[in-house]
């Protein structure tokens, strides 16, 4: 059996102990693994009559290459946000240019089809979050043999209840959120920290809440800035180094407010997010007029290698797809629900959408994770 392995969307850690696994456990039992580069610009980018197409797209998945690439952060096959079902016209191969038809968005499917055919690929495994899996339903409606496995640090890919990624970014976190405490305290002021996380506020509210930050704003709540000035204070003046903190996700809206976002869309329709958090600095310094410490962890979140949680579910989500292959099946994504590893269909990330329970997780009128109940919840709380 040949298999193929990808990487899609944002790095997180994580995604190199899962393509370990996955070609570790191929080669064990006698077949051959290869990376597609780049995601799905991989196999979009490869003219399948040209070797050295093929050479500079994809990457033998050796004992040799995989051997300690567990002890690293982000992902030796490198990543991109592409969506061969809607490729504008700049961003197809030269040999594909003659595809273009204006402003349109193009749907290479039946190229990544005949790539993949041509390069003998019994079945293909994504690793990705709920956009990069969106595109293996897609080929797995199209008779590819798929398997996917689960990453992102928003931990948001619906029909799991956790994503490879996602303990390490909230480790991460909370070791920013606490020693930001030193600056913010010595100066007296209030600090206002944003997190990732796009729509989903599961990263600040995890994080805040294990932070113990005065407030989180989650992206599910929109904020009363009037409000939130009057309780940050409040807890300024509790403190007894005079400084608070404010835990926001990058998708959360002031009342009456849109998301923030910035940039052209990418090619599943998503712009960038971030800067709510200067927006919300910049208003309490306004209301309250005391100094405003604004950092936002962006990238440092999903930076170095990974933490002790996300080396042991990539490596299991790995192990469990090669055994699902040699079991013969295939259509699945790996997951986690109740507390036990299982597999679902590897469609039902486009069925759904995961997102924090405010009525069981969250105190909407004063900006605060209130676990309510915590018995037979998983164990990140959602």
């Amino acid at each position: 059996m040949r298999i193929g392995i990808l990487t899609g969307g944002g790095d997180v850690p994580g995604l190199n102990p899962c393509i370990k696994a996955l070609a570790g456990g191929a080669q064990a039992r006698g077949w051959e693994a290869v990376g597609f580069r780049r995601g799905w610009a991989g196999p979009l980018n490869i003219d399948p009559d040209d070797a050295e197409s093929i050479a500079a797209h994809t990457m033998a998945l050796t004992h040799d290459r995989i051997r300690g690439i567990d002890r690293t952060g982000g992902t030796i096959l490198h990543t991109s946000r592409t969506n061969p079902g809607r490729v504008a016209a700049k961003d197809l191969p030269p040999f594909l240019a003659a595809r273009a038809d204006g402003d349109k968005k193009i749907d290479c499917t039946d190229h990544v089809l005949k790539v993949l055919d041509a390069m003998k690929i019994d079945a293909l495994i994504a690793i990705g979050g709920d956009d990069t899996l969106s595109y293996a339903a897609r080929l797995h409606q199209e008779g590819v043999k798929v398997l996917a496995c689960p990453k992102t640090m928003d931990n948001d890919v619906f029909g799991t209840d956790y994503c490879m990624g996602f303990s390490t970014a909230v480790s991460r976190s909370v070791e920013a959120i606490d020693a930001l405490r030193t600056p913010t305290g010595s100066h007296e002021r209030i600090a206002v920290i944003e997190l990732f996380g796009r729509n989903s506020g599961e990263t600040a509210l995890i994080s805040g809440f294990l932070a113990d930050a005065d407030r989180t704003l989650i992206s599910e709540v929109p904020v009363d800035i009037d409000r939130l000035a009057t309780l940050i204070m409040e807890d300024k003046r509790a403190s007894p180094s005079h400084y608070a903190v404010v835990v926001v996700s990058e998708g959360a809206t002031l009342i009456g407010q849109d998301t923030f976002e910035t940039g052209e869309a990418d090619a599943f329709g998503h712009r960038k997010l971030g800067g709510i958090g200067q927006i919300i600095g910049e208003e309490l310094k306004k209301r309250t007029g005391e100094g405003i410490v604004n950092q936002t962890l962006a990238y440092l979140m999903r930076a170095g290698k990974p933490d002790a949680l996300d080396r042991m579910v990539a490596a299991a989500y790995g192990t469990m797809a090669i055994q699902c292959l040699a079991d013969g099946k295939t259509g699945l994504m790996m997951a986690l629900r109740d507390g036990n590893y299982e597999t679902v269909p590897v469609d039902i990330s486009i069925k759904g959408e995961k997102r924090v329970d405010v009525a069981e997780l969250y105190d909407v009128e004063i900006y605060r994770p209130l676990i309510r109940n915590v018995r037979t919840k998983p164990m990140f709380l959602y």
